[in-house]
């Protein structure tokens, strides 16, 4: 079994949780995912398996996409409503004009810190440990991006959001800094993963439904050659796949050259299937991943 699932995780669950709920389906099948969601959140859980499992790096995305409530008035020190409540203050009115011009200020490159409640580590020991047992360390911080911001005021002490931004960007951390902005606190109160790079949450199934499905059923994967669709792809005669497969490097070598340094590019076997994954290399290519050998 190979290929993309694209899982609608509930909330309640890890990521992790999400996967052994899979188990009986995927069987001894080997198992990735493209980015944690915490549990409390819900939506777009990106799985790889089988082969897919070796070009799970060149589908990590740059962007992702959320939908989202922010309550105000109340900040917890996970900085969502699973953490426990820390201060409260008044929330002041909002206008809705206010709230356009708090998105288009948020909106851009910045800098964030990220939370103590996170797997970042600090000496080996992941901050959340430290943040269980009371303890809180400097974290320098992190260059994010945000594509796009929409705030529309959702009642007098809530928000809804919807967020493009980069990979690394703690959404728990916008909703409070979005608090600070409009003189009050705030936490992240739900949060739904739509996209991540290229998929989207109308192409996920929801995860109840593949654990329900029946053995005999066939589940709705992306193919390998779909799912890395963006890149450059070189069909090969089976005997060029032959010699790859042996470690040889030398079909590589009648391939158009590289367009840039860095590029990533694919080889297809004579199914149209990828048989390989080559990098820039100078003026050439060279051999990184091999896909059913």
């Amino acid at each position: 079994m190979t290929g993309l699932l694209l899982v609608d995780k509930p909330e309640g669950l890890t990521s992790a949780g999400a996967i052994r709920a899979l188990k009986p389906r995927l069987g001894r099948t080997k198992v990735g995912h493209l980015g944690t969601l915490d549990p409390f959140a819900s939506g777009l859980l990106p799985l790889c398996l089988g082969e897919a499992t070796k070009v799970a790096r060149y589908l990590l995305a740059e962007r992702k996409a959320y939908t989202g409530t922010i309550r105000l008035g109340v900040v917890t020190d996970t900085l969502d409503r699973t953490g426990q409540p820390l201060e409260s203050m008044p929330v002041p009115p909002i206008a809705q004009m206010a709230l356009d011009a708090l998105a288009t200020r948020f909106t851009g490159p910045q800098e964030q810190v990220p939370p103590m409640y996170s797997a970042l580590k600090r000496a080996g020991v992941p901050l959340y440990k430290l943040a269980r047992r009371g303890i809180e360390v400097e974290r320098q911080p992190r260059q994010v991006e945000i594509t796009r911001l929409d705030l529309v005021r959702h009642d007098e002490e809530r928000i809804d959001f919807s967020v493009v931004c980069s990979k690394g960007t703690y959404v728990r951390v916008l909703a409070a800094d979005l608090g600070r902005a409009l003189g009050t606190v705030a936490h992240l109160e739900g949060l739904r993963r739509t996209r991540v790079g290229q998929f989207s949450i109308e192409q996920a199934t929801p995860l109840a439904t593949l654990a329900a499905s029946a053995a005999e059923e066939s589940l709705p994967l992306l193919g390998v050659r779909e799912a890395l669709a963006g890149y450059a792809a070189f069909p090969a005669p089976a005997v060029g796949v032959a010699r790859l497969r042996r470690g040889q490097q030398e079909p590589l070598s009648s391939l158009p050259a590289p367009r840039s340094a860095g590029e990533t590019a694919l080889v297809l076997d004579p199914a149209g299937e990828v048989a390989a994954v080559i990098e820039a290399a100078g003026s050439s290519w060279r051999l990184v991943r091999l896909l059913g050998s």
